[in-house]
């Protein structure tokens, strides 16, 4: 014993300089910002964005603006109220900054103004309905709005809320509860008169309105299909940007239609399609296309690329647009020359790439995360990458971070499967850890080269943790995304189990002290290994799963997914009934699990979580319920954030550091 203390504390010996840096704890969650929503200024010299912090008083994220120079060397914070602002876009003319916000006790949030030459924001818009989107006419004097439908009042006398009054397939979403029938539609709004125009109206939804160059149309998104709760497929339409204009239908793919983007000279428009035409797409990856904007035969730009592409912008000469692609945990820049098709790299690493828009200069501006950096606002010029925000030194700072590395697994089928390995701050040569697999939501997703606070917070705890790409996974190609079809639980545990018998083979992991968590996808894929697998994890943390996929039909919000992935339950039993096994074969699991779940989940509902617990409750196996008051799918209250980390932590803690290895290192973690 005297001999492995030693050895193991060999590994945490580290320079001077990072000894004075801690390890992540749950409190941390207050510290983290988030960075989001860059907007250039038309003469390109000034960057407005939102920076979100946590109000630890009140427990809640505050929405903040923020503008910084291109060149980095300026940043001022533009207001400061605690209502919160979002949404930022300059006014054509750059003498305006507009943002969405509810402050003054407003119910529904409002477009404001600020004069960048200094002042008080006014309220520009005093709209009854609900703004979802909007976009500034090119010549300053208009906004294209996104404005969902007024309820009808409330007639009763008391003043009780009205019964949900429900006729349509898909009635139900996370965070929107009980779906009202209820549309989007655009209006054009007088930016001098504040008169407000109807452009669109009727039952079908509009979205994403975007601008000609020459102002005189308005390109959007929207499902006109007979049911369009029943599908996916969304097409691009073009409408006259005035009163009683001409509407007319640009693409016709029986898929998904989005993202439109028009070229400099107004000639084209560039989107991403669906590459299947079917009524559902979740295994799928968007394709770049172009077609005319007078209409024609699109143009696929991207399809032999077989990796999901996403936000196309057009470069200034109007021959070339760059985008982001998504391959194998990590993200690049690309830009692809219209005529020939060619794709060249402008920037790659292990890195993750969000958002893009361009810079009048012809450079580009987007967001960045690294492993060991949250996402900043970073300038792409000549290809080359420069750090233009910092919104995230001071929570850096005192902290010592995990490695981050990547490393491939074989499956017992032969498939070969992308993971990525966190180890504890200061280990750089790991020997049997206690090691937690956390796996990803979606299914279809990536973990990618980004900050992942999760597993950095579980590394910091002294545990080796791993991140799979299972089958199902996106950036790897189609068939790779598609490989579950219908499956679940089958393929994606069997490529869990190859990186946990990599790991253990290398000696990185101790065989002893497995455990296995996620959330959404990754809890229910928790729930299957434990359940296929019960020897192996010694602990599981499941959050916000499910496992009686039976009883999942009409309860939570994937319908068209039921409905056309393995249908009805009257007409294929037995197909539920096997993808619902963790729960029909609960009295297997041995494995003591955590289950935690938010109360109003309606993407994957607490039932889920509740059938589970409940099965190993009974039986005698260590479980807990942990229910989130009043949290969605997701959850947002920083506090809870906390407390989930320190139930993670205390869980696994609990069950993988019974052996002598692991309970070295918690040692040396203290």
């Amino acid at each position: 014993m005297k001999h492995s203390l030693i050895f193991v504390s060999l590994l945490f010996l580290v320079p001077a300089a990072a000894q004075s840096q801690r390890p992540l704890k749950s409190s941390d969650v207050y510290r983290l910002k988030s960075v989001a929503d860059p907007r250039i200024s038309p003469d390109g010299n000034w960057i407005a964005h939102v920076v979100s912090v946590v109000d630890s008083a009140k427990d809640k994220r505050i929405s903040d603006l923020w503008m910084s120079s291109w060149d980095g060397k300026s940043h001022v914070q533009l207001t400061y109220t605690p209502d919160g602002e979002s949404m930022p876009r300059f006014s054509p003319d750059g003498k305006y900054l507009s943002f969405m916000s509810s402050r003054t006790g407003l119910s529904h949030g409002q477009i404001w103004v600020m004069d960048r030459r200094g002042g008080e924001a006014r309220k520009l818009t005093n709209i009854k309905g609900e703004i979802s989107d909007y976009a500034w006419s090119p010549d300053g004097k208009q906004i294209a709005l996104v404005i969902q439908d007024l309820e009808r009042p409330d007639s009763l006398k008391d003043k009780t809320k009205l019964p949900y009054v429900i006729d349509q397939v898909h009635f139900k979403r996370d965070v929107e509860g009980y779906i009202r029938p209820l549309k989007s539609h655009l209006y054009l709004f007088d930016v001098s008169t504040s008169k407000l125009d109807t452009l669109t109206r009727g039952k079908y939804d509009e979205t994403r309105p975007v601008w000609s160059p020459d102002g005189t149309q308005i390109a959007f998104v929207s499902n006109r299909t007979a049911e369009p709760d029943r599908n996916d497929n969304t097409d691009i339409y073009i409408i006259e940007a005035k009163v009683r204009g001409t509407m007319r239908q640009l693409t016709t793919w029986g898929g998904s239609d989005d993202t439109p983007r028009w070229s400099p000279d107004g000639t084209r428009i560039a989107y991403l399609q669906s590459t299947a035409a079917d009524n559902f797409l979740m295994y799928d990856q968007p394709i770049l296309t172009v077609i005319q904007a007078a209409g024609g035969s699109p143009r696929q730009l991207t399809r032999l690329l077989d990796r999901p592409v996403s936000s196309p912008e057009w470069a200034p000469d109007g021959k070339h647009i760059a985008l982001i692609v998504s391959d194998d945990r990590k993200d690049y820049l690309a830009e692809i020359e219209i005529t020939s098709g060619d794709l060249r790299t402008v920037n790659e690493g292990e890195r993750s790439f969000m958002t893009l828009s361009q810079h009048p200069a012809g450079h580009w501006l987007t967001m960045v995360s690294e492993p060991h950096l949250p996402a900043e606002i970073f300038a792409v010029e000549s290809g080359n990458l420069r750090q233009i925000t910092h919104h995230h030194d001071d929570f850096l700072k005192p902290l010592a971070l995990g490695s981050v590395k990547g490393f491939t697994s074989r499956s017992k089928d032969g498939t070969l499967v992308s993971n990525l390995l966190f180890l504890p701050p200061g280990v750089t040569e790991p020997r049997k850890l206690p090691t937690i697999f956390f796996i990803h939501g979606g299914p279809v997703a990536q973990d990618e080269y980004g900050f992942d606070l999760s597993r950095q917070m579980l590394a910091a705890s002294g545990y080796a943790v791993v991140a799979v790409n299972y089958r199902g996974s996106s950036g790897r190609g189609l068939a790779f995304c598609k490989a579950i079809y219908s499956d679940w639980g089958n393929k994606e545990v069997m490529d869990i189990i190859g990186a946990s018998d990599y790991v253990v083979q290398q000696g990185i992991a101790d065989p002893a002290a497995l455990g296995i968590g996620g959330w959404s996808y990754g809890g229910i894929l928790t729930n299957y290994s434990i359940a296929t697998d019960p020897q192996r994890f010694k602990a599981a943390a499941s959050g916000a799963g499910s496992s009686l996929q039976l009883s999942m039909f009409g309860v939570d919000q994937y319908i068209t997914q039921f409905e056309n992935e393995i249908g009805y339950p009257w007409k294929n039993l037995d197909k539920y009934l096997k993808l619902s096994y963790p729960f029909l074969k609960a009295d297997r699991i041995k494995t003591p699990t955590l289950f935690m779940v938010g109360e109003k989940d309606f993407n994957v509902p607490a039932v889920g979580s509740e059938q589970m617990y409940q099965a190993l409750r009974v039986q005698g196996v260590p479980t807990n319920l942990i229910i989130y008051p009043n949290q969605f799918h997701g959850i947002t209250v920083p506090g809870y954030q906390k407390d989930r980390f320190d139930r993670y932590i205390k869980w696994f803690d609990q069950y993988l550091r019974n052996t002598p290895t692991a309970t070295v290192n918690k040692e040396i973690h203290k």
